[in-house]
């Protein structure tokens, strides 16, 4: 995610609804994933069944599908490094309703590279018959197509699927999570940069100061 504070674009709940009604009921699990776990395009795609951890209620982040010369591969999220993110019961409902609906594809692909070792996954969403789609192929056909749908203006800057992204950082950091705990979940290394990309949505901290001071030295 290269976007900075200034330029960052935060759905309001009706543009979410709106491409979460109008998406192709085979992705619309795609809209819950990335606004309710805030991951990347590429490890939505990526996510298996194994995954879900339903016992502690966390979505284990371990890999993405990524087009490597013209194959489609699957690898470690950005930035080399695997991570776990809070799983609510709304989007393990849809989850589940979405596997009731859709049984999971069984894919094999290389490792890392069209020479990788082949690893099996069986992945939440795929096409029919278990069609796979390079990032850029999904965004053509069926993100641009779900705004046509939804007779909505696609803005490019804007309505990219790292929107979803923004969605949920914005709505973590409006109910108090920590920009260290945001920056975990969203697989960023460096907090610093999640605070910079986020710090026009972080709460003023004033009146909470002023409750901790009044609690300990209020007069009588």
């Amino acid at each position: 995610m290269t976007s900075s504070a200034s330029n960052i674009v935060i759905w309001p709940r009706t543009r979410l609804a709106a491409i979460e009604q109008h998406i192709s009921e085979r992705f619309r699990l795609a809209v819950i994933i990335g606004a309710g776990c805030g991951l990347r395009q590429g490890e939505i795609l990526g996510l298996g069944t194994e995954d879900i951890d339903r016992d502690s209620m966390v979505v284990h982040v371990r890999r993405q599908i990524r087009m490597v010369e013209r194959r489609i591969v699957f690898a470690l999220p950005k930035g080399g490094k695997t991570r776990v993110v809070p799983l609510s019961g709304a989007v393990l409902d849809h989850i589940t309703a979405h596997l009731d609906d859709f049984p999971p594809s069984s894919i094999t692909l290389p490792w890392d590279n069209p020479d990788g070792g082949p690893v099996s996954v069986d992945l939440l969403m795929t096409g029919d018959e278990g069609r796979l789609y390079s990032g850029d192929l999904f965004n053509k056909v069926i993100w641009q197509g779900t705004f046509r749908s939804a007779s909505l203006v696609y803005r490019k800057r804007a309505d990219g699927m790292h929107a979803l992204r923004h969605f949920f950082a914005s709505t973590l950091l409006s109910q108090g999570v920590s920009v260290k705990e945001l920056a975990a979940y969203l697989g960023h290394s460096d907090p610093g940069f999640t605070l910079r990309t986020y710090t026009h949505l972080v709460p003023s901290s004033y009146e909470r100061a002023r409750s901790a001071i009044d609690g300990v030295l209020a007069v009588g």
